[in-house]
Formats: structure tokens, C-alpha cells, sequence
């Protein structure tokens, strides 16, 4: 019984290993930032964490519309139509390279927002110059998502990591010389990490577009694109896929960002140790969005082929999969939450003695409830990227934001106060919102896919 599952983990893993350690690598730009930067001091490292709470939820309307094109791609894929998926592409192209015009106008129009929010004044004095530059790196990093994604579709998951691990390379070089200033360049702080970012980014969608247009299955695709020849059709399809599937991510990294701006009311030491479990949970989540990505092409691929029962099977086979690593990484935050925040701050700088103190006790208090809501975020990811091979967006978008916004943001607010449970407060309403999601997505995608089985059996 239990081997119909596991027999399936190797290609699964196989699939989804590259897009982990893509997934990673986009995330490890934001450790390093976070470990050097830390190295500045705790008022720098929550500047970045202020920055960045602007960025995730614009790049998470970037990265979740882009996702609209990997089960376009994969069902075209498994149907050998050429015409439909260059189609496909072109136009999630056209719509995420507008997307990421429109996401950058409007971080610059959000900045005063910094100066109203009850964040530290010297901590926002930091953040504005970084958010300028980071922001400026999402338009390359949105239109890479497009190329990522149709990559990813035709289930070539390898060349976005190669993409991703030279951007990496390229970012921690750039980090090390700018934010110290080193080999006679000025030293900028957090102002280097932020062109470290932005020069990442560039050169990461260069090198996959170049490595893209260098095989033989994806030159047609990616050449000889008439960007501006457009159907009506095809747009309006990919927007009712790729606007659901931004909200869903929205509604989440919208709820941890809540979750920064209510450490940020705490004040600066509770602020950057969220960031630090903020940082470090979020790297065992690629692992689980990573496998989600499987999923979504992997169900794509079988709804092509209109093989339901295999495809609630390989589901659940991924399902099964990302439990494992969940249980895995939840007892390794347990084991090492007093270890992990000493990372991210310099504990042997007398100057910042006491904040680094109180920063690594409270980091290693919100790794505990880190710990448990490894399998619930694990969960909720994996299954929303199968019903996006489904192609079942708009029910899954209500759910994300009944879990996020009904149930754990009013938790994480009540129990977030100072006088209540403070950052731990904060990080059990997470909890509870990851785990509403993972339970009613759990049971929208078993509902589908019985009445998808069920209906064909019945034409049979």
C-alpha cells in the first residue's frame, strides 16, 4: 500500500530538487544580506527586515502571478502542442513583465508609509535608501520568474538553479565588497547589500534567458517572441490563473509581514530576532514550496494526459514527501534554537552586547513555535501547488485568506501585545493560520480529485 507512494519519490525529488535549491538561492541572497548586515549591528539588520517586509509582498503578487504559466506549459507539454505553449508563455511574459513595471511605481509611492507605521525612527532613517535599490531589482526578478516558470513546465528544473546559484555567488562577492567596503571601494552597508541584490537579479534572468535559448527544446520558445501581438483570449486565461494564485501568496507573506511590523511596535531587538526566524524558517520552506512546484507540474502533466487516479496518487505521493522533511526540520529548529540565532549577530561586540542578548533569547523562543508549524506550512504549500496543477485557483484564493486573515492575524494581533504573549504571540497566530490553510486546502484537493476519478469512471 505505503510503496505505491514511496515508489514515487526519486522522480519526484529528481523534479524537485533543482526548484529547491532555486528556491534557496533566492533566499539565501536574503541570509547573507541578513548575516552580514547583522554584523552592522541590531538597529541595520531590522532596517533590512523593514525593507524587506515592503518587498516580500510585492514580490510575492510577482512570483504567485507567475506561476499561472508552469501548468499551461506542463499540460501543453504532456500534449506535444507547441503553438498553444508559446502562446502561453508570450502572453504570461507580456503580463509579468507589466506586472513588475506597476509593482515597482507603487513601492516608491509606499515609502511615506515607513514614517506612520510607529517603527523605529532610526531604523526607517536606514531602510528608505535600501528599499529604493531592492525595489528597482524586482523588475528583473519578476520577468526571470517567467522564464523560471516556463522552465519549470517543460520540467527542466535544473537551469533556474544554475541561474540562481551564480546570482548567489555574484551577490555574496558584491555584499563583501560594498557593504565594508573593500578592496578600496567606500563601504555603504546596508545601501552594498541592496546593488549586491539588484546586480544578482540582472544577471541571473541573462543567464537563463542564455541558457534557454541554448537547447533545442526551448529556443523556438524563447526566440522570435512578437511581445506586442496579443489575444484577448489567452490574456484574459493566465490572468484568471495568475491573479488568484498572487492572492494566494499575498494573503500568506502578507500575514508575515504583519507579523514584522507588530515586532517592529515591540521595538528593534524583537524586530530583528523575527527577522532571524523569519529568515531561517523560510529556507526550510522553499524546501516544501520547492516540492509544491512538483506537484504543480507533475498534476499538470497527468490532467494533460487525463489520468486522474495516477495523478491524486503522485499527489499525495509529494504530500507524503514534504511531511518527511517537515518532521525532519521541525526537530532541528527544536534541537538548535539556542545555536541558530548566533549566526545572524556578532556576540562578541561589546557595543551591542545586551541588544544581541535579548535577540538570540527571543529568535530562539519564536523557533520553538517555528518548529511546530514546519508539517502545517509544509502542508498548505505543497497542496496549493497541486490544485494549481488543477488548475483550481479561485476557491483555494478564499481559503488562503480565511486561514491568514480571519484566523491568525487577529491571534497574532491580541496575542502579539506587549503585555500579552509579545513575539511569541505573534508567531502562534502564524501557527494557526498555516494550519486552517493546510487543513481546508487538504480537504478542497481530495473533493476534486474524487469527483474528477469518480467522473471518469463513469464515462468509462
Amino acid at each position: 500500500m505505503l510503496q505505491q507512494y514511496t515508489k514515487e519519490f526519486n522522480y519526484n525529488l529528481k523534479l524537485a530538487t533543482p526548484v529547491i535549491l532555486g528556491m534557496l538561492g533566492h533566499t539565501f541572497v536574503s541570509f547573507i544580506d541578513n548575516i552580514m548586515v547583522g554584523q552592522l549591528g541590531s538597529a541595520e539588520l531590522a532596517a533590512v527586515s523593514l525593507g524587506n517586509s515592503f518587498i516580500f509582498i510585492a514580490m510575492s503578487l510577482g512570483i504567485g502571478f507567475s506561476t499561472a504559466i508552469t501548468p499551461l506549459i506542463a499540460e501543453t507539454d504532456a500534449e506535444g502542442n507547441f503553438v498553444k505553449g508559446k502562446s502561453s508563455f508570450k502572453h504570461g511574459l507580456f503580463l509579468c513583465t507589466v506586472l513588475s513595471l506597476a509593482l515597482f511605481g507603487l513601492l516608491l509611492l509606499s515609502k511615506p508609509l515607513m514614517t506612520v507605521m510607529d517603527q523605529p525612527e532610526e531604523v526607517v532613517k536606514l531602510a528608505i535608501p535600501y528599499l529604493d535599490l531592492v525595489a528597482f531589482s524586482l523588475i528583473p526578478l519578476i520577468i526571470f520568474q517567467a522564464f523560471k516558470q516556463f522552465s519549470d513546465g517543460m520540467s527542466m528544473t535544473k537551469y533556474p538553479m544554475y541561474a540562481t546559484i551564480l546570482a548567489n555567488v555574484v551577490n555574496v562577492a558584491l555584499n563583501y565588497i560594498l557593504i565594508f567596503g573593500k578592496f578600496g571601494c567606500p563601504k555603504l552597508g546596508i545601501v552594498g547589500a541592496a546593488i549586491g541584490t539588484l546586480a544578482s537579479r540582472v544577471i541571473m534572468l541573462l543567464f537563463l534567458w542564455y541558457l534557454l535559448v541554448g537547447h533545442k527544446r526551448t529556443k523556438a520558445y524563447v526566440t522570435n517572441i512578437n511581445i506586442f501581438v496579443l489575444e484577448s483570449s489567452m490574456l484574459k486565461k493566465i490572468w484568471n490563473l495568475g491573479f488568484p494564485s498572487a492572492m494566494q501568496m499575498f494573503f500568506e507573506v502578507a500575514i508575515f509581514t504583519a507579523a514584522i511590523w507588530l515586532s517592529g511596535i515591540l521595538g528593534k531587538n524583537p524586530q530583528a530576532a523575527n527577522q532571524i526566524a523569519l529568515n531561517l524558517s523560510s529556507m526550510t520552506f522553499m524546501v516544501a514550496m520547492g516540492l509544491g512546484v512538483a506537484a504543480m507540474i507533475r498534476v499538470g502533466n497527468q490532467k494533460g494526459l487525463q489520468k486522474f487516479v495516477d495523478l491524486k496518487r503522485i499527489a499525495v505521493s509529494i504530500f507524503l514527501l514534504g511531511f518527511i522533511f517537515a518532521v525532519a526540520f521541525g526537530l532541528l529548529f527544536l534541537l538548535f534554537r539556542e545555536q541558530l540565532p548566533h549566526l545572524y549577530v556578532d556576540v562578541n561586540d561589546p557595543k551591542n552586547a545586551l541588544d544581541n542578548a535579548e535577540v538570540i533569547k527571543i529568535a530562539a523562543t519564536l523557533l520553538l513555535a517555528a518548529s511546530i508549524f514546519q508539517i502545517s506550512d509544509s502542508i498548505q504549500v505543497i497542496v496549493l501547488g497541486a490544485l494549481r496543477g488543477l488548475q483550481d485557483v479561485y476557491i483555494p484564493t478564499l481559503i488562503t485568506f480565511i486561514a491568514y486573515w480571519l484566523v491568525g492575524f487577529p491571534i497574532s494581533y491580541y496575542l502579539g501585545k506587549e503585555d500579552a504573549y509579545g513575539s511569541l504571540g505573534i508567531w502562534l497566530g502564524l501557527l494557526a493560520g498555516l494550519t486552517t490553510a493546510a487543513i481546508l486546502l487538504s480537504i478542497r484537493f481530495y473533493y476534486l480529485t474524487n469527483k474528477l476519478i469518480n467522473k471518469s469512471h463513469s464515462v468509462d
